[in-house]
C-alpha cells in the first residue's frame, strides 16, 4: 500500500506513485513548494502521470484543512472523462471509417466553435442556466456563449473516440470539461485570491487559497460547483449527440450496454462512467474532514469506476478503485505528457504522427502534431505504477478520435 517513492525538502511529504527521477525537475520544485503550504493536510499525493502545470502540478493530489486553492484545481474545472459501452463489435464496423468522423464532426463543434442551436435534451440544463445569474459578475455577459458552448469538445488534448475493448466491444469515449466558462471563472477567482491579505508572503502567489468561512471562499465554492455541473452535462450533452449520429450508420445501436453474460454481470455502472479529474471534493482522510483538490487525477475510491486514456494511438483503460487511503483514495488522469507543446512541435512532423496513429482515422496534419503519441508518458508504465491504487476492468485502443 505504500507509495513507489517520497520526495523530500518540503514542509509536508510528497508521496510519489512514480520515480523522482522520472520527473522534470521543474515540477518537483513545484510539488516542493504546494507542500510548503501551511494548509496541507498529511502529505500531498502525486500520481504517475505528473508533470509541470501552472500554479499547481498536473497528477497532483491536495488536501487542505479550512483552505483551497483554485490553481489546485486548474482552469478547466471539472475536466474529465466519460465512456459507454454499446452493443455493437469490431464486425459491426466498416473497413472505412472516415464517413462516420465527418459526421461526428459536424455534430459536435470542436475548438472555439458552439452550436447555433441550444441543447435540451439533458437533464439538469434549464436548471444550470436559471443559476447563471449567481455567477461572478465578470462572466455575466457570457450566457448566451456558455449555453452554445454547451455539448462542445474545446481544443488540446481534448477528444471524442470510438474504441474496441479485447472482446471486440465497441465503446463511445470522450474527454472535455467546462469551456469558456469554467476558464473564466477560475481566472476571475485566481485574481481574486492573489489580492488576499494571508496570501501575500506565498512563495507563488498562483497558489494562493480562500479560507474557511471568508465571502471569497463561499462564492469560489459556489461558482466551482455551478463549473463542475457545467462539465458533467457538456460531457452527457455530447455523449447524446455522438450516439444519435452513429445511430445513423448503425441503426441497431444500443448504449450503455452492459451484457448480462459479460465479465462485469449487472454492473450498469462498467458500462456508463462520467468522472471528473479536474475538481474540488468534500473529504474525510487521516482523521479531519478536509477540501481535497484532483488536478488531473481521478477518485479511486474501493469500487468506484473511473477512466484512464492514453494518447492518440495507444491504449485507455477502464479501472475500479481500490481505496487507496494513501493517495487519499485517488489515481492518475491519463499518460501524463513528456514533453511540452511547444516541444513536440518542434521534434515532430505530420509524417511521424501518421506513422504513430496508423489504424486510426483521425486528423494527421500538422495542426494537432502536438498531440503525438510520442509526446506522452507510457501509458502502460502509469498503469503499472498504481497498481495499489486501481485495478484494470477493460482495455481499449482507438480506432477513430477527433480533435481539435
Amino acid at each position: 500500500m505504500a507509495p513507489l517513492s517520497e520526495l523530500g525538502g518540503a514542509r509536508s511529504p510528497i508521496w510519489l506513485w512514480t520515480r523522482p527521477e522520472e520527473v522534470e525537475s521543474a515540477a518537483l520544485d513545484q510539488l516542493r513548494t504546494i507542500a510548503d503550504l501551511p494548509y496541507i493536510h498529511h502529505h500531498v499525493a502525486v500520481m504517475p502521470d505528473v508533470h509541470l502545470g501552472k500554479g499547481a502540478t498536473v497528477g497532483s493530489v491536495v488536501a487542505m484543512r479550512d483552505a483551497v486553492s483554485p490553481a489546485a484545481v486548474g482552469v478547466d474545472i471539472g475536466c474529465g472523462m466519460a465512456a459507454l459501452r454499446t452493443n455493437l463489435t469490431a464486425s459491426d464496423l466498416p473497413d472505412d471509417l472516415a464517413p462516420v468522423r465527418s459526421a461526428l464532426e459536424a455534430a459536435i463543434p470542436v475548438g472555439h466553435r458552439g452550436h447555433r442551436e441550444l441543447s435540451t435534451r439533458v437533464r439538469g440544463l434549464r436548471d444550470l442556466w436559471d443559476s447563471f445569474g449567481d455567477l461572478h459578475p465578470a462572466v455575466s455577459s457570457r450566457l448566451d456563449r456558455a449555453m452554445h458552448q454547451m455539448g462542445t469538445l474545446g481544443s488540446g488534448n481534448h477528444f471524442v473516440e470510438l474504441c474496441l475493448d479485447t472482446d471486440d466491444a465497441v465503446w463511445l469515449m470522450l474527454h472535455s470539461g467546462s469551456r469558456n466558462i469554467g476558464k473564466e471563472l477560475a481566472e476571475a477567482h485566481i485574481g481574486i485570491a492573489k489580492k488576499l491579505p494571508h496570501n501575500v508572503g506565498l512563495p507563488d502567489r498562483d497558489l494562493a487559497v480562500f479560507l474557511a468561512g471568508t465571502p471569497e471562499m463561499a462564492r469560489y465554492r459556489h461558482d466551482l460547483d455551478w463549473a463542475q455541473r457545467y462539465a458533467r452535462l457538456n460531457r452527457e450533452t455530447m455523449l447524446g449527440l455522438y450516439r444519435r449520429t452513429l445511430t445513423r450508420f448503425f441503426p441497431a445501436l444500443r448504449a450503455p450496454f452492459a451484457p448480462a453474460d459479460g465479465p462485469h454481470t449487472g454492473d450498469s455502472a462498467f458500462a456508463n462512467v462520467n468522472c471528473h479529474h479536474n475538481y474540488v471534493s468534500e473529504e474525510h482522510h487521516y482523521g479531519a474532514d478536509v477540501l481535497v483538490t484532483r488536478k488531473g487525477a481521478i477518485a479511486a475510491a474501493t469500487g468506484r469506476y473511473g477512466i484512464i486514456p492514453g494518447s492518440m494511438g495507444t491504449r485507455s483503460y477502464l479501472v475500479r478503485g481500490l481505496g487507496n487511503p494513501e493517495s487519499f483514495q485517488s489515481a492518475a488522469h491519463g499518460a501524463g505528457r513528456r514533453m511540452s507543446r511547444n516541444a513536440a512541435r518542434r521534434r515532430f512532423t505530420a509524417d511521424d504522427l501518421a506513422v504513430q496513429t496508423a489504424g486510426v482515422e483521425c486528423r494527421k496534419d500538422g495542426g494537432i502534431v502536438d498531440e503525438i503519441p510520442a509526446a506522452y508518458k507510457d501509458v502502460e508504465q502509469v498503469i503499472a505504477y498504481q497498481r495499489d491504487l486501481v485495478e484494470v476492468t477493460a482495455e481499449l485502443h482507438a480506432v477513430l478520435c477527433v480533435k481539435g
